[in-house]
Parts: C-alpha cells; structure tokens; sequence
C-alpha cells in the first residue's frame, strides 16, 4: 500500500517557523499564524495524533487577508502533553483560550475529523465568538461506526510505548482516497511518533463516548461541511445529520476524496476555505 504514496509533487513546506504560547490554563501551545493580524480568522485544527503540520500543504495557498492561526493541539506534535484531558471539550476550551491569548474575538474554526467534534463544541459553548465552522470528514458521533470501534477496541486500546512506525503508515494511508507526496506523509508519520500511546489511547476512547447529534441546532453560526465521497471512515449519513442539524449549513462533496481532503486537494480546500471564511466576515460586518 505505501507504493501508492510517490507520485505527488510536495508543495511544502513554505510556512512560518512555529512558535509557542502559554494560555491562561497554564498549558503550552505550539502554533503557527499566517497572515495580517487585522484580518479575519480561521483556526485550523488537525486530526487524532497529528499537529499543526498536517496543514503545510494548505498554508502556502492562503492569501494575507486571511488570518491562519494553526496549533498543535495538547499532547501532539510539539505542545505539551498533560497527565490527562483529552476530550472533546478539553480541546475545545484550549481553542477559545488560544484565541484570547492572541487578543482574537472572533474566528472561523476548522476541524478535520475528530476535531470537527471540537469546532462543533467550539460553536455550541461559544455562539458569540464563532464567526462560522467548517467540518471535514466530520459526523455528530462515531456510536455505532462500527469499522472506527472495532479499530480503537483491536489497536489504538493496545498500543504502547514505543509505538511501531508501520502501525502509524497503516494508520494514515487507510484514509486516504488519492495519493500524497511520500515526503508529506513522512512527515505526518515522524509527528504521530510524538504522540504517546497514552493520549492515543485516552482521546480515541474519548472520541467514541461523544455524541452532538442533540445539540447541533443549538449551532448557530454558518457551518461548511466538506466530505470527500470515498471517505472510508465516515458515511454520506453523517452529512445528512449535520446538514439537517445546522440550520445554516452547506454540504460540499468532493468527488474521489477520502477522509482528509486538505491532504489530497490542499489548493482547492484553500480556495472554499477562503470564500466561505470571507462570506462569513462579510455577513458579520453586515450584521453590525
């Protein structure tokens, strides 16, 4: 399956050095923030056991009159990694204290996969601080994914220190539909390795206890769904729940992608992700 990965032209990385911040729970963060500081803001959260990286394709494409604002979230890549807290609430409190170290008021918050869970939580906890959210390879629950359980309860529940490299290579490369620079995929595999099996472990059980399907009409911002249609992970039912759940939601299908479409399609994902961060900055400007 690896061999599928060496026919893509590696677009990174072309992005700012990271640097870290301590937020008011004492926890620190590394992170990247591109663009002018005056403009609007979109927060960029990565899957399970990745980090800020998994974006390096996705960054060179983002005009300045976008603010990126782009965190390795706790216990991955070079953040820190507490003794416990790895739920879906938990990063989601890391985001709206992120934003308030960086003096944002408002932003737009991205979420792949499991970290769709949290801009979900984002937006319900924090109405008057989500400018809109965009969800990829996203769902309300993962109760009753039969295929994501059975691999938490036969892998992820057994992993230990130190985790094997081909366990991670397998691990990424069954998400995906389309092929991806091997360069890119090493790299995303050389951060997973950061990750110790404890958080793998913890945040993955964690991830299958949560469940937003009553709570999505209390979403009021704008939502973009975004869902690749040979996602491997997460059905076209899931969409449906979320579009019909956010009163004020669009449903974007990428025909040929997989589960994470910023990896396969980097400069397509930047342009919807920049149109829809625009309208939604227009509609707040409009509104004031």
């Amino acid at each position: 399956m690896r061999g599928r990965f060496h026919h893509a032209v590696y677009d990174g990385p072309l992005t700012p050095d990271p640097t870290e911040i301590t937020l008011r729970n004492r926890l620190t963060l590394s992170y990247v923030d591109q663009g002018s500081r005056s403009a609007p803001a979109v927060v960029l959260l990565h899957g399970l056991v990745d980090s800020w990286r998994s974006f390096e394709r996705v960054l060179p494409h983002l005009p300045a009159s976008v603010r990126a604002i782009v965190p390795s979230q706790r216990g991955h890549g070079d953040s820190e990694r507490p003794a416990t807290g790895y739920r879906t609430r938990d990063f989601a409190s890391d985001v709206a204290l992120l934003l308030d170290a960086l003096g944002v008021t408002s932003a737009v918050v991205h979420g792949l996969s499991s970290s769709s869970l949290v801009a979900q939580r984002f937006a319900i906890d924090n109405p008057g601080r989500t400018a809109g959210i965009v969800l990829e390879g996203s769902f309300a629950t993962l109760r009753g994914n039969q295929a994501v359980t059975s691999a938490v309860a036969s892998s992820i529940s057994t992993l230990r220190d130190p985790i094997d490299p081909d366990v991670v290579r397998g691990f990424q490369a069954g998400i995906l539909a389309r092929p991806v620079p091997q360069a890119f995929l090493d790299t995303l595999v050389g951060e997973n390795l950061k990750v110790p099996a404890r958080v793998w472990r913890e945040a993955f059980e964690g991830l299958l206890q949560d469940d937003h399907s009553a709570e999505l009409q209390a979403i009021q911002a704008p939502a973009l769904i975004l869902w690749g249609d040979r996602d491997a992970l997460i059905g076209r039912d899931q969409q449906e729940v979320l579009a019909s759940g956010i009163h004020n939601s669009e449903l974007m299908v990428y025909a040929g992608g997989g589960h994470a479409l910023h990896w396969e399609e980097p400069r397509r994902f930047a342009a919807d992700l920049v149109a829809f961060v625009e309208r939604a900055s227009a509609s707040i400007r409009a509104s004031d």
